[in-house]
């Protein structure tokens, strides 16, 4: 990294790159890595966890040439997090630590976390609430944020209750053909399922990559059917959705989906 950013001889795409311009490809790095979990690649999964370290290296070194931070300073400041909110795991080398069990364990994180957020100043529960998340987690994030304090569901029931309130409002919006109005109304229907997922602990995102995988799957096996994609255009939607539904039935039975 340090001969990349050289300003003399480095590399000139990576010495005009800055924290804004590296972003995007941090994200982009972390979703290659559930991808390679998720197929189950351990091979490639050995090359993305590279490549995502590769990006904090980056952010360091650029954190680093304005005298903010440097690599050392990032791993120590991840260790100081993480033994303050495992007293119970590493206050047992001085004799001060007790069993507990997962559930215990996630309400001692939370109240860590929450006391770090006093101590920074912020105003309210949703402050450090990530804006350059994926959305829909962004949203059960805040969701899950505002329940500690009650304002809260207790139950999947009245979350379906209120799609189908939303599903109204959608329509409605649809049949007024106003963008704006169905804009406003599908960000309601989205942020409506993201609090489903969180009551049923669902991962949305996971549970949206699954549903990619087999619309995936099953419409490469329409292409594979028609041959060419000269064909596939000819192709009516009721010839499609026949092998749609075939392509469905054996992957079920081939246990691919």
């Amino acid at each position: 990294m340090n001969q990349l950013r050289d300003p003399e001889t480095g590399c000139p795409w990576d010495r005009e790159q800055d924290f804004s311009t590296i972003a995007p490809y941090t994200i982009e790095e972390a979703y290659e890595v559930a991808d390679a979990i998720q197929r189950g690649r351990m091979d490639e999964l050995k090359d993305e966890l590279g490549d995502l370290l590769f990006q904090v290296v980056f952010h360091s070194k650029m954190a680093s040439e304005t005298g903010d931070f440097d690599f050392d300073d990032v791993v120590e400041a991840v260790c100081d997090k993480m033994i303050r909110r495992h007293p119970h795991v590493f206050a047992r080398e001085e004799g001060n630590g007790h069993e507990i069990d997962a559930v215990a364990q996630t309400e001692a994180w939370e109240h860590a976390k929450a006391r770090e957020r006093e101590e920074k100043g912020a105003q309210s529960l949703l402050d450090d609430v990530p804006r350059g998340m994926a959305e829909l987690q962004r949203a059960v994030k805040l969701q899950k944020r505002a329940s500690h304090v009650g304002f809260d569901w207790s139950s999947p029931g009245p979350v379906m209750e209120k799609f189908a309130e939303e599903s109204v409002e959608m329509l409605e919006a649809m049949q007024s053909g106003s963008h704006e109005e169905m804009e406003d109304e599908l960000g309601d229907l989205l942020f409506v399922i993201a609090n489903l997922a969180r009551q049923l602990k669902i991962d949305p995102a996971k549970a949206l990559r699954r549903a990619n995988a087999k619309f995936e799957l099953r419409f490469r096996a329409i292409e594979r059917a028609a041959g060419n994609r000269e064909a596939l255009h000819r192709m009516e939607l009721d010839e499609m959705e026949a092998l749609w539904q075939q392509a469905k039935l054996h992957h079920r039975k081939e246990g691919t989906e």
